[in-house]
Order: C-alpha cells, then sequence, then structure tokens
C-alpha cells in the first residue's frame, strides 16, 4: 500500500505515499481504477488539478519541495517541481527524481496526470 504510479507525458514514476487517512482512500480508489487528472501550472511551481472527487484532509504547515504530491482541499491534487509553504496534506512523494528531470516532464503547458495502483 506504500506505491503508486504516476505516469506523465510517457514517463511512468514511482511515488511512494505517506500514512495517513488521506493517502489510504487515495490507494483504495486506484486498486479500482486510474485516475486522470488534467492539471495546470500555477504559480511556476506546481502542477495543479481537480481529482472530481473529495479526500480527507489532515493539513499541516510544510514547505513542499520537488517531486511532492499534495492534496489541496480535499479534492485537487498538485504535483510540486519547487517549494511552496503552506498548510496542505501530503499524499506522497515521486521517487529517485532531480527537479530538472521532473520540471522537463512536467513540461510548461497543462499535462495529463495519470495516476494508477501499482
Amino acid at each position: 500500500m506504500n506505491e503508486i504510479k504516476l505516469i506523465v507525458n510517457n514517463h511512468e514514476l514511482k511515488v511512494k505515499l505517506e500514512d495517513n487517512k488521506a493517502s489510504r482512500e487515495f490507494y483504495k480508489i486506484l486498486e479500482n481504477r486510474e485516475i486522470e487528472v488534467h492539471a495546470h501550472d500555477y504559480g511556476k511551481f506546481e502542477k495543479v488539478g481537480d481529482l472530481g472527487f473529495t479526500l480527507p484532509t489532515s493539513d499541516t504547515k510544510i514547505t513542499t519541495k520537488p517531486g511532492d504530491i499534495i492534496l489541496y482541499h480535499g479534492n485537487e491534487i498538485t504535483v510540486y517541481y519547487d517549494e511552496n509553504t503552506w498548510e496542505f496534506t501530503k499524499l506522497g512523494e515521486i521517487e529517485d527524481i532531480t527537479q530538472d528531470k521532473l520540471k522537463r516532464i512536467l513540461g510548461c503547458d497543462d499535462v495529463m496526470l495519470t495516476f494508477k495502483g501499482k
């Protein structure tokens, strides 16, 4: 239950999940189907999109780092490629990726994020 896949622009990335209620519920959904999220760039530090459903939140003030997967307002998911400090629920983080590589994969335009169970 601790790893999922994120597919972006034909790149398959491994995501290690946090141990919290939101990530456990997210994983349960991914056991039955993949989730596609149309994401747009926001603030030149993240790609964000609507999940189409709500997950439970346990927001705490954190500073994100490149590769963090964050739940925002319970119904939006973000992939951070730079730092930002705010109150979020962290879902997980992309394993073994540099900021430069992640920026190249995500690109400058809108992007489709596809989340899959293991």
